[in-house]
C-alpha cells in the first residue's frame, strides 16, 4: 500500500470496509497485542499514534474467538487480552419510551445500548466484568469509573433469584451484576 491510500484511509477512518467482498487466506499471526486497558502494542512497544490504532482497528475482525487484522490481501492473527475496546465514558440521551444510554470507547466508537449493542457480565480472572458488544460483534470492557457511576444510579432487582443491579436503556434492561 503506498503513502496516498494509507493517508486516504487515514482520513476516512469512520468508513466500515466491505469485509463481505474481502476473502483473504488467513496469512499467520503478528506480534501486536491488545492489552487489557485498550493499549495497542507491536513488538513490545505501545503504539501511541492514535490515527494508526484507528486504523488497524478498522480492520480488526473477530472469528471464532480470535481476533484478526483483515485487508483484501492479508487475514493476520493478534493478541487480545481482554477485549479490544474499553468503554471511557457514558451519557443518558432522550429517547422514547425512556432515555436511553449512549457508551463510548477509547478509540471513539459510539453505540447506544439496546438489544443491537447488548450488554454481558463475564468473569475474567475471578472479577465480574461488564462487556458491551460494539460493531462487528466487537466488544469492549466497561473501564471501572463507568462501572461505579452506573452502580451509583442502578436500581436493585431479583433475577433468578439472584440479586441484581439493573439500568434501562430505551426498552432494554440489563444487568450489570449480581451480588450477595
Amino acid at each position: 500500500m503506498d503513502l496516498q491510500q494509507l493517508t486516504q484511509q487515514l482520513d476516512n477512518l469512520d468508513k466500515q470496509p466491505p469485509f463481505d467482498q474481502w476473502h483473504p487466506t488467513h496469512c499467520g499471526e503478528i506480534d501486536i497485542v491488545i492489552k487489557s486497558d485498550g493499549t495497542w502494542w507491536h513488538m513490545g512497544s505501545q503504539i501511541k499514534r492514535e490515527k494508526l490504532v484507528k486504523l488497524f482497528a478498522n480492520v480488526l475482525v473477530e472469528e471464532n474467538g480470535q481476533h484478526f487484522l483483515k485487508t483484501p490481501a492479508e487475514k493476520m492473527l493478534i493478541t487480545v487480552e481482554e477485549t479490544p475496546f474499553v468503554i471511557t465514558q457514558w451519557q443518558h440521551i432522550s429517547c422514547e419510551p425512556n432515555e436511553a444510554i449512549e457508551v463510548t470507547s477509547n478509540l471513539g466508537h459510539k453505540v447506544i445500548i439496546s438489544n443491537k449493542h447488548p450488554i454481558s457480565v463475564v468473569t475474567s480472572k475471578g472479577e465480574q466484568k461488564v462487556v458491551v458488544t460494539l460493531h462487528r460483534r466487537l466488544k469492549a470492557v466497561v473501564h471501572r469509573n463507568v462501572y461505579y457511576q452506573w452502580i451509583e444510579i442502578a436500581a436493585e432487582k431479583v433475577l433468578n433469584g439472584k440479586k441484581h443491579l439493573t439500568l434501562t436503556s430505551g426498552d432494554y434492561e440489563f444487568s450489570i451484576g449480581h451480588y450477595e
